[in-house]
């Protein structure tokens, strides 16, 4: 479980394909590294992984083929920037919202709108994932605990304050780029649940 408050950005500094997964290793600041356990769940990109292997700076993983393709996991590269966050500890705040690290689908960024202040950015989902929107409901984007801002059609918006731009690898999307998507579980089961209970009815 976790947050959606990204801890840290990190780098990626190798990837190998080694059989039927691929080999992510990490670079990343010793603080975050602190005291992580092998089998520890990180979330990078907002998609839990375990950690295989931990050093003072770097941190490697092992992700599967359906990890790849449904998650832009897939398409990282040596050098390229992610999110990253550890598991949530009974007891620590939740900032953001329950995010259970289970990447729903990817997002297409269609229109970037930038201001003094603030940055608009709207981004494409799936036809089958739309009844899941809801203006200022709660969404994980590459991890990032967000709001959304309006919905129309399959898109919707998000505003993205300095700060988030700051802590979060959002600053660095362009046009056509695939972030990882995950909506609000409490969402999901209200909307699911009344879909069940009308589907009875009729």
């Amino acid at each position: 479980m976790f947050t959606g408050i990204v801890q840290t950005q990190a780098t990626i500094f190798s990837v190998s394909d080694q059989g039927s997964f691929r080999h992510l290793v990490i670079k990343t600041e010793p603080q975050f590294l602190q005291n992580l356990a092998i089998g520890a769940s990180v979330a990078i990109n907002g998609c839990c992984l375990t950690a295989v292997e931990v050093s003072d700076t770097q941190v490697h993983f092992d992700v599967i083929d359906e990890t790849l393709r449904l998650t832009n996991l897939g398409l990282l590269g040596e050098g390229d920037k992610i999110n990253l966050e550890r598991s949530l500890k009974v007891g620590d705040e939740i900032g953001g919202h329950a995010v259970s690290g289970h990447i729903h689908c990817q997002g297409k960024v269609t229109k970037i709108d930038e201001s003094e202040n603030n940055v608009a950015m709207w981004i494409d989902v799936p036809e089958q994932y739309l009844a899941y929107l809801f203006a200022k409901g709660f969404i994980a984007i590459n991890g990032a605990s967000l709001t959304i801002g309006q919905v129309q059609s399959n898109s919707f918006s998000l505003h993205l304050i300095p700060e988030t731009q700051r802590l979060t690898n959002l600053e660095l999307t362009q046009v056509g780029d695939n972030l990882n998507i995950e909506f609000d579980q409490q969402t999901i089961t209200i909307v699911e649940t009344v879909e069940r209970v009308l589907a009875k009815r009729q």
